[in-house]
C-alpha cells in the first residue's frame, strides 16, 4: 500500500472514538466513513486496505449504535466477496441488523448457516428459511427445531432442497398440520407417490389439485383407492364377510325393503366396514369409492350432505358420523369442534339441495367438484324459495 493511500484511511483510534461519542454528529460521521469503505465494493479493494477495514469493524461492531449496524449489513448482504468473519458477526446480531445478511449473503456457508439455527433466535431462523437457495442439511436443521412457521416457509421455498426422507415425513406431518398441505403439493419436487399418500386426508379443492396437477387419472386412481383400502382402514385380512358377499347381501336387503338407518348404524357399530360400505351404497345408489371417501374424509362433509338427501334423521346421522371416525386410520378421538362443524352443516343444508348434489355424484365421478358446489346449490335453493315466499304474500295480500 501506497504512503499517500495510507494516508488516506481512516484512523482506528479515530473510529473507536467516533463509535462511543453518541452525539448525532459523530454517528452521521462514522456512517459516512465507513460508508465509503464499501463504496468500491469489498471484492475490488487491495488485500492490505480490506485487512484494515476487517480490523476496524471487528473492533467496532460491538460499540457503534444499531442504526450504524444495520446500515453496513445491508451494504454487505450482496456483497459475495465480503470478509467472512464480519459477514459471521453481522448474521449473529440482532435480527433487526442480522436479516439481509441471514437472507442474501452468499458469504455465509451451510456450516454457518446450521450454527445460526442452532444458537440463535425463530427470527434468525426464519430470516434463513428465506434465503434464494437452501441445502437439504440446512433445511434439515430449520425443520429439527420444530417451529411451524418456519417450517412453513422451508415448504413454501421453491430454492429449498428437502430431502425425500424429510418431505416424507412432513407429508405424514401434513394429516395434523393444514396449513402444510397445499404448499407441499405445489412443490415440484413431491413424489407422485407422497401426493397420492396425501389424498386421503387433504380438503376437498387439494384433492382436485392432485388429481390436475399430478396427472393422475381419476378411474385408474379411484381402482388403487379400492385394492388399498383395506390396508388403510387397519382392518383385519379375514373380514367378517368377503366384499362380494357383502354386495350380494346389500342387494338383497334393499329388494326386502330391510336397509334402514338404524340398520346402517348397527353394522357399522359390529365393526363390518364392508357390509355398511356395501349397504350404504345399495341404499343410496353412490359408488363404494366415494362411501369410503366419506368415512376417511377429514370433517365429513360428504357423510353429512348424502344423510341429509336420504333423509336419515340427525341422531342416526351422528351415530353414523362418529362410528365412522372409528374406521380411519390413526387417532380414533373426534374432537369437539369437528363433530360441532358436521352437526351444523347437517342442521344448515337443504334437503332438496343435498338431493341435487346426491344426483350430480350419481353421475359424475368427480365427488370433489360436486362438493365444491354445495354451497351455490344451497344458496340458489334459498333464491327460489324466498322469490316463492314473496309471490304467494302478493297472491294473498
Amino acid at each position: 500500500m501506497t504512503a499517500k493511500a495510507h494516508r488516506n484511511q481512516p484512523d482506528v483510534d479515530e473510529l473507536l472514538a467516533l463509535a462511543r461519542d453518541r452525539s448525532t454528529a459523530s454517528r452521521n460521521r462514522l456512517v459516512e466513513i465507513l460508508s465509503g469503505l464499501f463504496d468500491k465494493g469489498v471484492s475490488t479493494l487491495p488485500a492490505g486496505e480490506r485487512d484494515l477495514m476487517t480490523e476496524i469493524l471487528q473492533r467496532l461492531i460491538h460499540e457503534v449504535e444499531m442504526s450504524v449496524r444495520k446500515a453496513l449489513a445491508d451494504k454487505l448482504a450482496g456483497d459475495s466477496g465480503a470478509p467472512g468473519a464480519l459477514i459471521k458477526m453481522l448474521a449473529n446480531d440482532e435480527i433487526y441488523v442480522a436479516q439481509p445478511i441471514l437472507t442474501q449473503s452468499k458469504a455465509l456457508h451451510d456450516l454457518d448457516l446450521v450454527e445460526i439455527v442452532h444458537q440463535r433466535t425463530a427470527g434468525h431462523r426464519l430470516a434463513i428459511a428465506m434465503r434464494e437457495r437452501l441445502s437439504p442439511q440446512v433445511c434439515d436443521a430449520l425443520i429439527e427445531k420444530r417451529e411451524r412457521d418456519v417450517i412453513l416457509r422451508v415448504i413454501e421455498n421453491p430454492g429449498a432442497e428437502i430431502a425425500a426422507a424429510t418431505l416424507d415425513r412432513l407429508v405424514e406431518e401434513s394429516k395434523d398440520v393444514a396449513e402444510y398441505q397445499a404448499p407441499l403439493l405445489n412443490r415440484q419436487d413431491l413424489d407422485p407417490r407422497l401426493a397420492r399418500r396425501m389424498y386421503w386426508w387433504v380438503s376437498a379443492a387439494l384433492r382436485k389439485h392432485i388429481v390436475d396437477n399430478f396427472h393422475l387419472d381419476p378411474a385408474d386412481l379411484d381402482v388403487k383407492i379400492e385394492h388399498t383400502i383395506k390396508q388403510i382402514l387397519n382392518e383385519p385380512q379375514n373380514s367378517p364377510l368377503p366384499v362380494e358377499q357383502a354386495s350380494a347381501v346389500a342387494e338383497k336387503l334393499l329388494a326386502n325393503g330391510s336397509i334402514t338407518p338404524q340398520i346402517l348404524v348397527q353394522t357399522l357399530r359390529r365393526g363390518e366396514v364392508d357390509l355398511f360400505v356395501a349397504m350404504f351404497c345399495a341404499y343410496s345408489g353412490l359408488r363404494p369409492v366415494l362411501i369410503r371417501r366419506f368415512i376417511l374424509e377429514p370433517g365429513g362433509e360428504g357423510l353429512a350432505i348424502a344423510c341429509k338427501a336420504l333423509d336419515v334423521e340427525k341422531s342416526d346421522f351422528v351415530s353414523l358420523f362418529l362410528l365412522s371416525r372409528q374406521a380411519r386410520p390413526g387417532d380414533k378421538l373426534v374432537e369437539s369442534s369437528e363433530l360441532a362443524g358436521t352437526v351444523s352443516l347437517y342442521d344448515r343444508i337443504n334437503g332438496d339441495t343435498a338431493r341435487k348434489v346426491l344426483s350430480r355424484w350419481k353421475l359424475d365421478p368427480d365427488y370433489l367438484y360436486a362438493l365444491k358446489q354445495v354451497e351455490t346449490a344451497q344458496s340458489d335453493v334459498k333464491e327460489t324459495e324466498h322469490s316463492a315466499t314473496g309471490k304467494r304474500f302478493t297472491a294473498t295480500g
